[in-house]
């Protein structure tokens, strides 16, 4: 299953508390277990005025598809086509 990175322009998301993160949370399950199999979050990062989502989808259209659903900004999304860390210099 392909990778995606998504940009999500929130702004004040760095501000946001973690009861909102919650509800945000929740309410973005909630549509993926909706949607069914091919698509699932791994992990967000969040910045000052930026959300940066880790996911797996069978393709870019589900990743839509659940923002659009949810409401939630998606102003960038980038398939991953590999992954580097400290341990790719070894």
């Amino acid at each position: 299953m392909p990778q995606y990175v998504i940009e999500r322009e929130i702004a004040g998301a760095g501000d946001l508390t973690g009861e909102d993160l919650k509800g945000i949370s929740q309410k973005s399950c909630g549509i993926l277990k909706d949607m069914g199999t091919g698509i699932e979050w791994v992990q967000s990062y969040v910045t000052g005025d930026k959300v940066y989502c880790v996911y797996n989808a069978d393709n870019e259209q589900l990743i839509k598809d659940h923002a659009s659903t949810g409401g939630f900004p998606a102003n960038s999304i980038s398939e991953v086509k590999n992954i580097i860390s400290p341990k790719t210099a070894e």
